[in-house]
């Protein structure tokens, strides 16, 4: 074998930060190490992966055409090197979940994926639905767990559970007592809403279609608690996943609130995957738990 995985290594440091010092630093090389094991690289097989920019490295047409097959190798072989350490074939994984699923449901699933012998390690990195699928695509997380539509062609978009959005307010508020809401009271209303760029933001844009330039919006927070409390405090009336709601609305503190029957909310969670990752025995344990949620 003409390569080394340390080669490799370096290629995919060198891919992420397109800077030599910063991929030495992350593997806890040397930079004259890291450049001549690139340098081999590239020489025994006389191709050029990258576009030398002053001190930037850009992956040229061939580097970006490997970097997935380099990512997949290199993924089985830290599979194998687990399975040789610990006897098992679950291992360490890297996750990212869009807020309503990472603050109300993967945690719970982390607590089962890492209650066993081995006890293998989860990272869990929350962000919205636009950085998580940047994040997958750039190999940066095993597996994400998003609440948007997607189009990304390099991304394997699996359907994971049903979800729907609810409009809500405080019990004081004047639409409390409304059995059912106008369009006319939609508009009229002060809304508290997710950031663009969010899943959930999405539905509900898709839900309001028609009224949209209409909507007094008077915040848009990143966070589902930001905007529960800002709700309760009677700043306007909010809309999020049922998923986030249903312990407020058992304790009386929000009250869900009814559109007409013509405005939709419901929406699906996805699982995300690049379509040239290494579907590593983790993967497939953290997806069926997810799907044994009640």
């Amino acid at each position: 074998m003409k390569y080394t995985f340390r080669q490799l290594e370096v290629f995919l440091a060198a891919a992420h930060f397109q800077n030599i010092t910063r991929a030495a630093e992350s593997l806890a090389m040397s930079q004259s190490a890291a450049s001549s094991a690139l340098k081999e690289l590239e020489n025994q097989f006389d191709i050029k992966l990258f576009d030398r920019v002053g001190k930037r490295l850009q992956l040229n047409e061939l580097g970006r055409l490997y970097r997935p097959k380099v990512e997949s190798l290199l993924a089985q072989a830290g599979e194998l090197e687990q399975a040789f350490s610990q006897h098992t074939e679950v291992g360490a994984l890297k996750v990212g979940a869009t807020l309503t699923i990472g603050n109300y449901l993967a945690v719970g699933v982390m607590a089962q994926y890492m209650n066993s012998p081995t006890q293998p390690r989860v990272s869990l990195e929350v962000a919205n639905t636009s950085t998580i699928a940047r994040r997958v695509s750039d190999f940066e997380l095993d597996i994400g767990l998003i609440e948007g539509e997607l189009q990304a062609p390099e991304l394997e978009v699996i359907p994971w559970r049903n979800d729907e959005l609810v409009i809500f307010c405080s019990p004081d508020h004047p639409l409390a007592e409304k059995r059912g809401l106008t369009d006319e009271d939609l508009v009229s209303a002060t809304w508290i809403a997710r950031e663009p760029g969010s899943g959930t933001r999405q539905t509900f844009e898709r839900g309001m279609h028609g009224l949209l330039p209409k909507l007094n919006i008077l915040l848009e927070l990143e966070h589902t608690e930001a905007i529960k409390r800002a709700v309760e405090a009677n700043l306007g009336i909010g809309c999020l996943s049922k998923v986030c709601l249903e312990d407020a609305f058992r304790r009386g503190s929000l009250v869900p609130l009814q559109a007409a029957a013509h405005r939709r909310f419901d929406r699906q969670f996805y699982f995300i995957l690049h379509k040239q990752k290494y579907k590593s025995a983790g993967i497939d344990r953290w997806m069926e738990l997810c799907r044994n949620l009640g």
